[in-house]
């Protein structure tokens, strides 16, 4: 897949197809005939956009991706303060979640394709880096101690929440609970 190129209608099909079909019924039970199918096109026409079904499928979380970050600083951008913003990631999971319901795409992803070298992979690695990375960025603006702490705990709690959301066990409202009592019992950081 030629990243510089844009998409085109059949191409774009083609990912709206894969992202249902993968997300709902999973990356390796889905092939490149039924996304041929649903989406329209012919297998060649999918190769032709894609290359391989590897690089679709990492076309496929790509765009998740960008929708969830998108999510995800619209929720930190609505916040009142700094210390409200570290939590915004958790706010912007209920919205997400709303319409996601099989958990976290890119966990699963990660579970499916162990390989380092596949490109979904290294898509599914670094979306969760960005927001190991934010967690901190957003503690360190809010001025708490130890942001890189707080920030994998918060991850950690993050993350739970998703992996546990298919379970029907609703545990994001704890998890945010938690979430804004560990941003508070940061301290200001010493000048």
């Amino acid at each position: 897949m030629q990243e510089a190129r844009p998409l085109t209608p059949a191409g774009r099909r083609i990912v709206a197809a894969a992202e249902e079909l993968f997300y709902n019924r999973g990356i390796t039970a889905v092939g490149v005939d039924l996304i041929a199918e649903h989406s329209g096109v012919t297998k060649r026409t999918l190769y032709n956009q894609f290359g391989s079904k590897d690089h679709l499928v990492a076309a496929y979380l790509t765009g998740r991706d960008q929708r969830w970050r998108s999510v995800v600083r619209a929720a930190v951008d609505a916040s009142d303060t700094p210390v409200e913003a570290v939590t915004a990631p958790f706010e912007a999971l209920r919205t997400w979640c709303e319409t996601n319901t099989r958990g976290c795409a890119f966990i699963n992803a990660l579970a499916e394709l162990p390989d380092p070298s596949h490109p979904a992979h290294r898509v599914a690695v670094n979306q969760k880096r960005w927001l190991l990375n934010l967690f901190k960025e957003l503690a360190v603006t809010a001025g708490r101690s130890h942001p890189a702490a707080l920030a994998t705990q918060l991850l950690v709690l993050h993350e739970g929440a998703v992996a546990t959301q298919p379970l029907s066990l609703d545990t994001l409202p704890e998890s945010t609970a938690l979430a804004r009592v560990l941003v508070q019992a940061g301290t200001s950081r010493r000048h």
